[in-house]
C-alpha cells in the first residue's frame, strides 16, 4: 500500500475559528453554497465526531459539514457543497485546520483521499491519496494519522513527511487514538493479534503491546496525556483500564451481561469517571479508582527521561476511591470472589442515562459532572449525574440540531 502526498505552499500555524473567512457561508474554494438548503430541509447525517477536548463536534452531512459548540450549544459554522458530503470531518481542537474525507457519492473528494483544509485561508493546504478507503483520520498539533483497514500512516504536521508506517489487524472501524499533551506523544491502535492494542510512545521511542481482551477490540480511548487506556471488546460486557507504559491492568468494570456493541468510551479530564455508550441505548458512568501520581499527573512529566523514570516506578499508579465521589456498586456476594464466577465480583455502573431513540450515538464529559451526547438522528443531549449517589442521570438540555434522513446501517 502506497500513499501520495501533495502540499500547497507552506502550512501556516493554526489559528482559531471565527476569522472573517469562517462565517456561515461556504468559501469559494468549496464552491458556492447550494440554494434551497435550510434547517427544515432533511439532510442525511453521515458522521459525528468530537474535537480533542470534547468542547465541539463536527457533523459530516450529505451536502458538506457543520461544526457545533457544546457549551453553550450553537452551530459555529457550516460548509455546503454541490459535489457531495463528507464521511470524515476531523477537527484540531478549535483551530482553523480540518481533515476531510469525502463520502462515496462525493464527486470532488473521494473516500480514498484526505484533504487538509485551512478554513482561515479558505483553501486546501495538503492532501494524501491512497489506493483504498480511508477509515479514520486523527490529528494532533504535531502529527497527522491516517488509518486504512490494515495499515496506519503517521505524518509530520509541519511538512507532511511520512514518519511511521504501522501494520495492524483488519481495522474496518478505523480504531486509533492520539494523546494531546505537550509532554507525552502516544498513539494507540489495534495490534496484529485478536484483542491486542499496540501503544506507540513516540517520545520514549518505545512500543508496548497490551493483550486487552480475548475477543476483537471494538473501542478504546486514551487519557489526554496517553498514560491510561480504556478498552472494550466486541462482546461489549467488560471495560478495562490499563497503564500504557507497563501494560498493567488497573481496573475492570462491567457494562452488562448481554452482548452489546460499544459506540464510544470517554474518560473525564480528571480521570475520575468513565462513560460508555452502547447499542442498548444507555450511557453508563463508572467511578474510576486509578490515577497517576498527583492531581495533575502530566504536570510532572517535563522530559522523556523524567517520564520514563516516573512511569517505570512501581508506585507511579495509585489505586484510590475519592471520598468525595461514590463507588461502583458490586454484587452482595463479591466477598466470595475466587469461589463464585467472576460475574459476582464485578463493578457495575455508578450512573446511567437512557436515550429515547435507539440509534448510534457518542458520549463525552462536559463541565461540572455533566455528560454530552450526540446522536446520529440529529439530537444533542446534556445530562447531569450525582457524583456521590449516582443513579439515573437528569436531562438538562435537548436540541434537535439537524433533521435527518435515516441512513441504512
Amino acid at each position: 500500500m502506497t500513499s501520495t502526498v501533495s502540499t500547497s505552499r507552506e502550512i501556516l500555524p493554526p489559528g482559531p475559528f471565527g476569522s472573517p473567512n469562517a462565517g456561515a457561508s461556504a468559501s469559494a474554494s468549496f464552491g458556492h453554497p447550494q440554494t434551497g438548503f435550510s434547517d427544515v430541509d432533511e439532510i442525511e447525517l453521515i458522521s459525528v465526531s468530537w474535537n480533542q477536548d470534547y468542547g465541539c463536534f463536527a457533523a459530516g452531512t450529505s451536502c458538506g459539514f457543520r461544526i457545533y459548540n457544546c457549551e453553550p450549544f450553537k452551530e459555529t459554522f457550516r460548509r455546503d457543497l454541490k459535489s457531495g458530503g463528507f464521511r470524515i470531518v476531523e477537527m484540531l481542537f478549535r483551530c482553523n485546520i480540518l481533515a476531510l474525507v469525502g463520502a462515496e457519492d462525493n464527486s470532488q473528494y473521494p473516500p480514498t483521499k484526505v484533504i487538509i483544509w485551512d478554513d482561515h485561508q479558505s483553501r486546501c493546504i495538503g492532501e494524501f491519496a491512497f489506493r483504498s478507503d480511508v477509515r479514520s483520520v486523527k490529528l494532533s498539533r504535531e502529527r497527522i494519522v491516517v488509518v486504512l483497514e490494515h495499515k496506519i500512516y503517521v505524518y509530520s504536521f509541519v511538512d507532511l513527511k511520512l514518519l511511521h508506517q504501522i501494520e495492524t489487524l483488519a481495522n474496518p472501524r478505523g480504531l486509533c487514538c492520539l494523546s494531546h499533551h505537550s509532554s507525552t506523544s502516544v498513539l494507540a491502535c489495534p495490534g496484529l493479534q485478536r484483542g491486542q492494542v499496540r501503544i506507540e510512545h513516540f517520545g520514549l521511542n518505545m512500543i508496548k503491546l497490551i493483550n486487552a481482551h480475548d475477543s476483537h477490540i471494538a473501542c478504546f480511548t486514551l487519557t489526554l496525556d496517553g498514560l491510561l487506556l480504556a478498552t472494550a471488546s466486541t462482546r461489549g460486557t467488560l471495560i478495562r483500564i490499563f497503564n500504557t507504559v507497563d501494560g498493567t491492568r488497573l481496573q475492570e468494570v462491567r457494562r452488562g451481561v448481554d452482548r452489546a456493541e460499544i459506540y464510544s468510551i470517554a474518560l473525564s479530564p480528571n480521570v475520575q469517571w468513565l462513560a460508555v455508550a452502547s447499542d442498548k441505548g444507555t450511557v453508563h458512568i463508572f467511578s474510576l479508582r486509578v490515577r497517576v501520581v498527583g492531581e495533575d499527573s502530566s504536570s510532572s512529566l517535563s522530559t522523556p527521561s523524567q517520564s520514563t523514570e516516573l512511569l517505570n516506578h512501581s508506585s507511579s499508579f495509585d489505586t484510590l476511591i475519592s471520598p468525595s465521589t461514590g463507588a461502583n456498586p458490586g454484587s452482595s456476594l463479591s466477598f466470595m470472589r475466587g469461589v463464585l464466577p467472576k460475574y459476582f465480583s464485578s463493578e457495575w455502573s455508578f450512573a446511567q442515562f437512557h436515550i429515547p431513540e435507539v440509534t448510534h450515538f457518542i458520549a463525552a464529559f462536559g463541565s461540572q459532572n455533566t455528560v454530552v451526547i450526540v446522536s446520529m438522528d440529529g439530537s444533542f443531549y446534556r445530562c447531569s449525574f450525582d457524583p456521590v449517589h449516582g443513579g439515573e442521570m437528569l436531562q438538562q438540555e435537548y436540541v434537535r440540531f439537524l433533521k435527518t434522513v435515516s441512513r441504512p446501517r
